[in-house]
């Protein structure tokens, strides 16, 4: 059975304050311990259920955050950008399932870390009239590209806004919320003995249950996005792209021929945000 895991950051058990997650200090150092640690956990959890083969995606920033010689040699790392399916690279070799380990809320939430996609640029992203965070986003890459979302870990914020898009998934929670930078962590050993046996119950439950071991890509179905940017200015610049409309001020829209267009365009538009930095 293939599992791909999709590692980031924010929603690491110790991580609160966004110095841990921006190379070049030493909290970020540590954090990014943390992160690899955790997603390391994911890996031998899943192998210890049975999986076959295991890829973990580094999904934070600049997708070069994980250390590779700390994680099991079983696993195959993806690194780098510019890629073209993101947090959600490695889709393209087939898992059975998708793991989301170190998630956090989405924009506009007491999340910890909250944000969607890009805190500078994006304050609302809506797919289909449904307002979403990167899980979501990414969930429905997954689910197109025939794959299952069947575990993930962060803040309680989080989980409480995932479960009713994954109700089949497991959930480790490794922390809980106060505030936007304040909250009350597991130790890192904690979460990362919760997140191991989370992966192997999940992987020994997939396999009990008769669910299939390779993915079988899905029907690709149109998807209207409404995207709501910081600031007029990022709204002037990412209109300059001639499939997007202006709605008001600060609020565009795009429509997709998939959800895998849907999150091109966004981290494209992402990427061009950087201009106005």
């Amino acid at each position: 059975m293939k599992v791909l895991i999709s590692a980031d950051i924010e929603g690491v058990a110790g991580v609160f304050h966004p110095e841990q997650t921006r190379a070049g200090n030493g909290e970020y150092e540590t954090a990014r311990r943390w992160m690899t640690l955790e997603a390391n956990a994911a890996i031998e959890g899943a192998f210890a259920g049975g999986a076959t083969q295991v890829w973990v995606n580094d999904s934070h920033g600049g997708f070069r955050n994980l250390l590779p010689d700390l994680l099991d040699a079983r696993a195959q790392v993806v690194l780098g950008k510019p890629r073209t399916l993101g947090m959600m690279a490695g889709l393209e070799y087939g898992p059975a399932l998708v793991f989301m380990i170190g998630y956090h809320a989405m924009s506009q939430t007491r999340g910890i870390l909250a944000h969607t996609i890009n805190s500078f640029a994006f304050a609302r992203v809506m797919l289909n009239g449904v307002e979403v965070g990167e899980a979501a986003v990414y969930g429905a890459l997954a689910e197109e590209y025939g794959a299952r979302v069947a575990l993930l870990s962060g803040d309680d914020v989080f989980a409480e806004e995932a479960a009713p898009r994954f109700p089949h998934a497991r959930f480790v929670v490794t922390k809980r919320a106060t505030g936007h930078a304040s909250g009350v962590t597991q130790s890192p050993a904690s979460a990362r003995e919760a997140i191991r046996s989370a992966a192997r119950e999940v992987l020994q439950q997939h396999a009990a249950d008769g669910y299939a071991q390779h993915a079988t890509r899905a029907a690709a179905k149109p998807v209207d996005c409404e995207l709501r940017v910081q600031t007029s200015a990022l709204a002037d610049l990412f209109c300059q792209w001639p499939a997007l409309t202006r709605v008001d001020a600060v609020t565009l829209r795009f429509s997709a021929a998939s959800a895998e267009h849907a999150v091109r365009m966004l981290n494209c538009l992402s990427a061009m945000s950087f201009m106005l930095r």
